[in-house]
């Protein structure tokens, strides 16, 4: 009993907790990195142009995006403990689809499937998270993002190994990451299920003290936040879909080569977001926004303008590094600035950015088929600049010191 009341206590982090919900977010992002790490497998195979590879990708963010809200909502007024079950079903079967697919209609259908998993395993998970946090709630959606990002790095290495040699069929061996994650996410299930009947559920998800902002301050700063999450998941939709086909038009280098060089950008961007929620939760989540968006802006700039694959390689490292360490910084900042609607916030926030990365890569996709992979990447720099638009957020910090 004694261990059961240090568990549920909402002053303590509950580290199995958090790490089970971090390799559950492993797992998931690795199988929904298997989607676009496997398009030039696809494009190959069934002579696909770039725009309807930004559809493919426009498919799976979509149908994530416009679910996840309304999951959020839900489950901010009926929980659902045990729906990762459901959400790693939709992966398994989007993965199988998509190893079997045959033309372009089953490449979206797939591209479907894959994302209706992510629209309901990232709200509840994101929640538990945030409960399992004890109120270091950086850290842990930091930890929370790590797994996913981890997952998003690991996806493309597996297929430059996996798929690429042996073909598009031995996709379906990611589908057994799904029965891996129904097992560990069981046991988060269970703890969750457990926290819900306890005294620190309420305390925890509905006795926030207020931040005395009016409706119209806490409805401009969610706009100015999604602002931020536009500017750096558009960004990222150009690197993480058509960074191989850059390296590939620009300096000439193989499918699997290619394929290194992103593991490695994903990689900065995972090791940037593990930095960036303790930071937030330490000097405030507001300068940390700050660095992170106008940060990279530097590097994002000088991209194009470098021919060196070396420089190249570097200057996508550190954009990824420092523009990961933003977004849990702002989630956190939307969860405080609407205390008992974790679900909702959660769902908003990760489906607004995967509609943005699916918006940006088909209107990039576009773009590149009219004129080049060189010249959307020459678009793109600028994008980090739209980071300006921090300084109308109020200081949460601040104003919580002033109480």
């Amino acid at each position: 009993m004694k261990s059961e009341a240090v568990t549920f206590d909402a002053k303590k982090t509950v580290y199995p907790i958090l790490f089970a919900v971090c390799c559950g977010h492993f797992l998931n992002d690795l199988m929904q990195a298997v989607l676009p790490a496997s398009y030039p497998i696809l494009k190959d195979a069934y002579n696909l142009s770039y725009t309807q590879i930004g559809l493919i990708t426009f498919a799976f963010q979509i149908t994530s995006s416009l679910l996840q809200p309304v999951v959020g909502m839900f489950t901010d007024k009926r929980p659902q403990p045990y729906s990762f079950t459901m959400g790693m079903l939709f992966a398994f079967s989007g993965l199988i689809t998509l190893s079997f697919a045959s033309n372009f209609v089953t490449i979206l259908l797939a591209a479907c499937l894959i994302g209706m998993g992510s629209s309901i395993f990232h709200p509840e998970a994101s929640r538990v998270a945030y409960y399992a946090s004890g109120g270091r709630r950086g850290f842990a959606q930091s930890i929370f993002q790590l797994g996913g990002n981890g997952g998003s790095a690991v996806g493309p290495l597996l297929i430059a190994f996996i798929a690429i040699p042996f073909g598009q069929y031995t996709i379906a061996f990611f589908a057994f990451f799904a029965i891996l994650g129904g097992f560990i996410l069981f046991k988060v299930s269970n703890w969750y299920k457990g926290y819900l009947t306890h005294s620190s559920f309420k305390k925890n998800a509905y006795n926030e003290e207020p931040l005395g902002l009016s409706q119209t301050r806490i409805i401009l700063s969610i706009i100015i936040l999604l602002i931020l999450i536009f500017s750096k998941y558009f960004f990222t939709a150009s690197i993480s879909n058509y960074y191989v086909f850059y390296l590939e038009e620009k300096f000439g280098l193989s499918e699997t080569a290619s394929q290194m060089h992103l593991f490695l950008y994903l990689l900065a961007f995972t090791l940037g977001t593990l930095f960036g929620g303790p930071l937030g939760d330490q000097f405030g989540r507001k300068k940390i926004i700050w660095f992170s968006i106008l940060g990279a802006a530097p590097f994002s700039l000088a991209l194009p303008y470098i021919d060196s694959l070396w420089w190249t390689s570097a200057c996508i490292v550190c954009a990824g590094a420092i523009l990961a360490s933003a977004f849990s910084s702002i989630l956190v900042y939307a969860q405080e600035l609407l205390p008992g609607r974790i679900g909702m916030v959660s769902g908003l926030f990760y489906g607004f950015a995967f509609g943005m990365g699916g918006l940006g890569s088909a209107i990039l996709g576009g773009i590149i088929d009219k004129t080049s992979v060189t010249y959307v990447y020459h678009l793109c720099s600028y994008l980090p600049l739209i980071g300006m638009v921090t300084v109308f957020l109020p200081n949460i910090k601040k104003r919580r010191a002033q109480k």
